[in-house]
């Protein structure tokens, strides 16, 4: 197996016996082994081999891939020339675009979201109508086929659009979007394809009753949205206005790509303070003060724009559910009572709570391997993995209510009872005139609804223990089936830990049912603060505070002591390398120079056309050193690091020189900063598509201006860990090695951020893998199901 992340071809060193076979022109040779033989250098270079360990990116269903981000500031001296020549108008215009950029996000975002719920609201409200209508007319197994058929209806329509238009849209989105935070670029995550499958597809999934929440979508689509808008206009639809060309960079589209991720959370849960804290806490691996003041705006807008949605539904116009899915749920009412003596319980819950949430992830993660293993079979294997787990569902849901007894409706209930055709705690189903079937109102209920249902306060009496341990159970194991939300098993689960309790305890069961969801959720996303105050904000009830803070640090730490949380696990199974906060220990004990991969692939500062495109069609590397030697400087010195897609732009553009000496042109007279400025997602000019004649090969480029002359460099006795922090902390794409004595090559390797992956580390040294430096937690293996690729790229 072989790695798109590998520093060096695997095939290099076949090459290369080949080209030293051939000994032919420079051009048909690598351009290290020609100047280390024919120029006589000793540069004492000690390279490990090429690295050939699998690391997989499986977007959706497809292996693809992918690259790194380029965070860094490329420092040139076309770089300086163009921010001297920026005025005050231009920095101005950069800063009103960044803000308006930030609001349109919140503003399409909150548009987005209204949209997701009240179509969700009205399509399973529909189905959910003429199911009861049915079974109000005993007509049993005509309304089981109704329920069946359109729920596989809608789950083979999302599943089809899904494999067949944007493979990239399926699952939860999170892990994508945070990997892309963290520096790692996959393809057509964010395209409009995408973009749109991935709403419409949510809808279809929560519309047909699977166990599947709007909170990953909505990430997701925040984060598309938002880079679609950080694209820089587009010529294909006429989107050429100057004031865009300042976003064509990775940094600022990765700060508005956290502004749609906290907006998006702040659009499921119409949380905007939980949404920004869920992107510091949890997505973002880069932040500083004024990307919060940013995200705060974005989720700002979003929450005053949900609002003026939520009194519109007030007036009854948003369907078949009325105020739909944007209302806050209401919560034991004003007071929440609880005693000192309640403690015990709620550690008790919290602790088992992180126990459920790590067997979930362990169970979910085994589940996906196998899907996988599934969806290679072929896209007729797709769809039916999808229609086959509808299918399951639907018989679950329609066939457990008929094991609850009925009960007779409360005398002194504010609601209709039983309620037929709509949201409510009291369903009829099968059950007389003035009864009610307590599992049926969980399960024939959208899922805000049956949360809502569960977290209600001052309705101890409405549901039976059976029914709890009922919907616990499948709502547990049918989250894992169809990668899902836990929030309703959380609840059920606290629910019935308040009902256990009985008398013994004053809490009301809605407040444990919102303790349970606390507890499951911490066990499985391992979040804290942003968890904490999206429960709040969802529950519109700051009484709730300290219990749900104690509840969360219990189970994310006794989880913690099993695996990892449900989004790093994902990050894992799909290949993604994503550079964890934490340092393994035993990076501790080796230097920078132990780890780096080899040949190494450089240019003069004065550099052969022909000897650039040699390098380019041989390898997928994407960043060079570029030295300097006699008569160009006084000895043989690093001048800088030059990027793969700025020496394909001198190519393209074809500023050669006749001679190696350069003429002083002003690089401004010959490009423009737009000519290296980032293009949008997917679309990069390959180095396969510039044609040279053998007169241009023999030429010159002069690669000073171009140049970054002040890349990240460390010493190689550097230990790998720090090396991972600044790599980390600065988003780094490239960080360059230098000598610890100077005398010989200036540059001793670059590290990039497959490096730093445990696969590759503990290939060049497998005695660290049985160390007592190994770290102790359980850190999750990589799906070896997922390990297929080809060396089509490198970072």
């Amino acid at each position: 197996m072989s790695s798109p992340f590998h520093d060096q071809d695997q095939d290099d060193e076949e090459e290369e016996e080949e080209d030293q076979e051939s000994q032919q022109h420079s051009l048909h040779q690598p351009l290290l082994f020609y100047r280390n033989h024919h120029n006589n250098y000793n540069y004492n270079l000690q390279y490990h081999l090429p690295n050939a360990t699998s690391q997989v990116a499986l977007v959706g269903a497809n292996v693809c891939p992918i690259e790194s981000l380029d965070y860094e500031i490329i420092e040139n001296d076309f770089f300086k020339q163009d921010w001297r020549t920026r005025g005050k108008t231009q920095m101005y215009q950069y800063l009103f675009m960044k803000w308006a950029l930030c609001f349109l996000v919140g503003l399409i975002l909150s548009l987005v979201g209204f949209f997701v719920n009240l179509a969700v609201e009205n399509v399973a409200g529909i189905k959910f109508v003429f199911t009861s209508n049915l079974m109000l007319a005993r007509r049993y197994a005509l309304a089981f086929l109704l329920f069946t058929a359109s729920n596989m209806a809608l789950i083979l329509f999302a599943s089809s659009i899904t494999s067949l238009i944007a493979p990239a849209a399926a699952g939860s989105g999170i892990p994508e979007v945070k990997a892309y935070l963290n520096g790692v670029d996959a393809p057509a995550i964010f395209s409009p394809k995408t973009l749109v499958v991935k709403i419409v597809g949510s809808i279809s999934a929560v519309s047909a009753s699977l166990l599947t929440g709007k909170a990953g979508p909505m990430v997701h689509a925040g984060a598309s949205i938002a880079s679609l808008l950080g694209q820089g206009g587009s010529k294909k639809y006429g989107l050429t206005w100057k004031w865009l060309h300042y976003f064509k960079n990775d940094r600022d589209r990765r700060d508005l790509v956290t502004c749609g991720a906290a907006a998006g959370i702040a659009a499921a849960f119409r949380s905007p303070v939980g949404g920004l804290l869920f992107a510091l806490e949890e997505m973002a691996s880069w932040w500083r003060s004024a990307l919060l003041w940013r995200a705060f705006f974005s989720t700002t807008i979003v929450a005053i724009m949900l609002r003026g949605f939520v009194d519109f539904c007030y007036s009854g116009k948003c369907g078949l559910f009325g105020t739909g899915g944007l209302i806050m749920y209401n919560v034991t009412s004003e007071n929440v009572v609880y005693h000192f003596s309640d403690i015990p319980i709620v550690l008790v819950l919290g602790g088992v709570g992180g126990v459920l949430g790590s067997l979930h992830n362990y169970l979910l993660q085994k589940l996906l391997r196998v899907y996988n293993m599934i969806n290679e079979k072929g896209l007729f294997f797709k769809i039916f993995l999808a229609c086959s787990i509808s299918l399951f569902t639907s018989c679950l849901l329609f066939g457990l209510p008929w094991l609850a007894s009925c009960q007779a409706c409360p005398t002194d209930s504010k609601e209709v009872c039983p309620t037929i055709g709509r949201s409510g705690n009291y369903k009829k189903f099968q059950c007389a005139e003035g009864n009610y079937n307590d599992l049926a109102s969980l399960i024939f209920n959208t899922n805000d609804d049956a949360i809502r249902n569960l977290f209600s306060g001052n309705t101890d009496s409405e549901f039976h223990g059976t029914t709890m341990v009922a919907f616990f159970v499948s709502c547990f194991f049918l989250s894992i089936i169809s990668y899902g939300i836990v929030l309703p098993a959380g609840a059920a689960y606290g629910r019935y830990v308040g009902m256990l309790m009985g008398s013994k305890s004053s809490m009301d069961h809605g407040l444990y049912a919102v303790l349970g969801a606390a507890s499951l959720l911490g066990g499985t996303m391992r979040t804290t603060v942003s968890l904490g105050v999206i429960l709040l904000e969802l529950t519109n009830n700051l009484l709730l505070l300290p219990l749900v803070m104690l509840v969360l640090l219990v189970s994310k730490t006794v989880a913690d002591a099993f695996n990892r949380s449900i989004y790093d696990l994902i990050i894992k199974l799909k290949g993604f390398p994503y550079l964890a906060t934490h340092v393994e220990p035993y990076m501790r004990q080796l230097t920078v120079s132990e780890v780096v991969a080899g040949p190494l692939q450089y240019f003069h500062g004065m550099e052969k056309v022909g000897n650039i495109v040699h390098v380019l069609r041989k390898t997928r590397h994407n960043g060079f050193p570029v030295v300097d030697e006699p008569p160009y400087s006084e000895e043989l010195v690093l001048f800088g690091l030059i990027l793969r897609t700025h020496l394909i732009v001198l190519l393209k553009k074809k500023a050669f020189l006749t001679a190696p000496v350069s003429t002083g042109i002003d690089s401004f007279q010959q490009f423009t900063p737009v000519d290296f400025a980032k293009r949008g997602s997917g679309k990069t000019d390959m180095i396969e598509d510039i044609d040279l004649t053998d007169e241009e090969m023999e030429m010159f480029i002069d690669l000073h201006p171009f140049t970054n002359a002040s890349p990240y460099t460390v010493v190689e006795t550097m230990s790998l860990a720090k090396a991972l922090i600044l790599f980390r902390e600065v988003g780094l794409r490239h960080l360059l090695i230098i000598p610890k004595y100077p005398g010989g090559f200036p540059v001793a390797g670059i590290l990039t951020r497959h490096d730093f992956m445990p696969e590759h580390i503990l290939g060049l040294h497998p005695a660290l893998a049985s160390s007592r430096w190994k770290r102790l937690r359980a850190s999750g293996q990589w799906a070896p199901g997922y390990m297929k690729c080809h060396p089509t790229d490198a970072l």
